[in-house]
């Protein structure tokens, strides 16, 4: 290893070697290029974000070499010319030294002249005295790189809006439409207008699960229209929940769900869900016996006094039924195209109907006043919140379960079943948890026709329901209900029952009495309850 004061002949040679190298790169002109307009200049974004005293302690900073010139860190960029015409003539390279030799005697005052002059200096090389004013300016104003680049390199001038009005009449009117016509496309398209542009699509099959192998086989997207249609008519006799959730796959199924009129038509007339098995005359006596000769009596006597001409009497049961199932036909066909706009679809979700597949839950509370206590002093008198529940379970043979419990729907509409009233007819069974329902009644339901209530109009008769339970001892309770639809608007509908009377019928003596709900009519909700089934059977 050398001493000290020895010399390294080899090292001194590759120092000299390396210096000529890079007085060999330095450019030989001084002559400053003219600033580019594509922006402010390198150094001065680079400082912007350094103007403002830094919160760290700076570091210490670390000088070059002596053997390193200091200006080889520091050489000036070369020019940058973004937009065209930009490129610097010989006119422009003397008119910019004019400017240079002005502005270079003339004190700046503004943030913008120090900024003008920092330009300059950065442009001839004079980093030093560049730095010391960029500072200077962004000190006294932190924006003023965007006024240099408004002042020097402006943005083209968009013609006005008034200029619209000199060009001639067609030109003015076609950029109005336009103009208005822009924003429609911005805007969703509505579901009336957005079914009808599915009608040319095909099902897709899934792509593959890996990129490069073939897709997976998809043999419903080869059957014709008229095989996938009766598919769907299918699954929507079977559930119309699930062929409603088919519109979800693709857009193909998305617009026969939502325009095949043949298959609401069959779901509108079916007894599935349909109102082929609504009724809208007593099908069963109130304790699920059939109906005897006296019922039907009664019922023609009833229709005579209404003015309605009848022949039921010499008809039988099934006779009766047949009759019935037509007139409930006509008076579908006839709503289909006066109150519902010739769409089964809309007259399915509209027309009031009774649901199997749950139950309809009526949920009260109030407040009782109670007593105070002798033993000790109160300010007040205490009071109880008391919570009782009504259910209505419907049948589609025209039989209801009617009961009044403080029990919470949890524990009760599992065992709201057939079975169930049966097995704790009398309070038998009382170790089951379904003795809940041992107060159950009997009962029977129909919907109310236009001879109910001959003031009213047809919808409004449309959408009322009668029920008729066992009472205590002699006596037949009549619930006087409506079906409404509660929610949104667009939310489901004829999912409420709303109380307009609740009486007492004497059957020995033929009194009517009308019991006073009051605050406590509140509405019946249908829940679905799925133990239950799909149809509720």
């Amino acid at each position: 290893m050398s001493g000290p004061g020895e010399s390294n002949p080899e090292l001194e040679s590759f120092r000299e070697r390396w210096k000529a190298e890079v007085r060999a790169k330095k450019p030989t002109s001084t002559a400053a290029p003219a600033p580019g307009p594509s922006s402010s200049p390198a150094l001065a974004t680079a400082l912007k974000a350094l103007h403002k005293p830094p919160t760290a302690p700076a570091k210490k900073q670390v000088h070059p070499p002596a053997d390193q010139d200091e200006d080889d860190d520091f050489a000036p960029p070369p020019p940058v010319f973004d937009q065209p015409g930009t490129a610097p003539d010989s006119a422009s390279s003397a008119q910019h030294g004019e400017s240079l030799s002005t502005s270079a005697g003339k004190k700046p005052v503004s943030a913008l002249e120090y900024y003008e002059q920092a330009v300059e200096r950065e442009v001839v090389g004079r980093m030093g005295d560049s730095l010391t004013l960029y500072r200077k300016a962004f000190r006294m104003d932190d924006a003023v790189d965007q006024k240099y680049k408004a002042k020097h390199f402006p943005k083209p001038a968009t013609k006005p809006a008034a200029a619209a009005g000199s060009r001639s009449d067609g030109s003015a009117a076609v950029a109005s439409s336009a103009a208005t016509a822009a924003p429609k496309r911005d805007q969703p398209q509505s579901l009336n207008d957005l079914i009808p542009s599915f009608s040319g699509l095909s099902i897709e099959p899934a792509s593959p699960e890996i990129e490069g192998m073939p897709a997976p086989p998809c043999p419903i997207s080869c059957l014709p229209d008229e095989i996938l249609v009766h598919i769907l008519r299918d699954v929507a006799i079977h559930d119309v929940g699930d062929f409603m959730r088919l519109a979800q796959v693709c857009r193909r199924l998305a617009y026969l769900v939502l325009t095949e009129d043949q298959i609401w038509r069959r779901v509108c007339l079916g007894s599935e869900f349909g109102f082929g098995g609504m009724h809208y005359h007593w099908q069963r006596q109130v304790a699920w016996e059939p109906l005897t000769t006296e019922d039907l009596l009664r019922e023609a006597a009833i229709e005579e006094e209404e003015g309605a001409t009848t022949d039921l009497l010499p008809l039988t049961l099934e006779q009766r039924a047949q009759k019935h199932a037509a007139e409930s036909l006509a008076n579908t066909m006839a709503f289909y195209e006066a109150l519902y706009s010739s769409s089964w679809q809309r007259m399915f979700r509209l027309r009031p109907r009774i649901r199997f597949n749950g139950c309809y839950i009526c949920t009260v509370n109030y407040i009782r006043p109670g007593q105070a206590s002798s033993n000790q002093f109160t300010w007040n008198s205490p009071v109880h919140i008391v919570t009782y529940y009504r259910y209505l379970r419907f049948f589609r043979d025209g039989s209801v379960l009617s009961l009044l419990t403080t029990a919470e729907p949890a524990d009760v509409v599992h065992h709201l079943t057939r079975e169930a009233a049966a097995l704790h007819a009398g309070g038998a069974a009382a170790h089951l948890p379904s003795i809940v329902v041992q107060s159950v009644l009997k009962g029977r339901w129909r919907l109310a026709t236009l001879a109910d209530n001959p003031a009213a109009s047809v919808s409004e008769a449309e959408g009322d329901l009668v029920v008729e339970t066992e009472g205590v001892s002699k006596y037949i309770y009549r619930l006087d209900l409506s079906l409404r639809s509660g929610g949104r608007s667009t939310g489901p509908k004829n999912n409420k029952l709303v109380w307009r009377g609740f009486y007492s019928f004497n059957r020995l003596t033929g009194d009517v009495a009308e019991f006073a709900l009051g605050d406590r009519s509140k509405p019946f909700t249908f829940s679905r309850v799925k133990s239950y089934g799909v149809r509720g059977e």
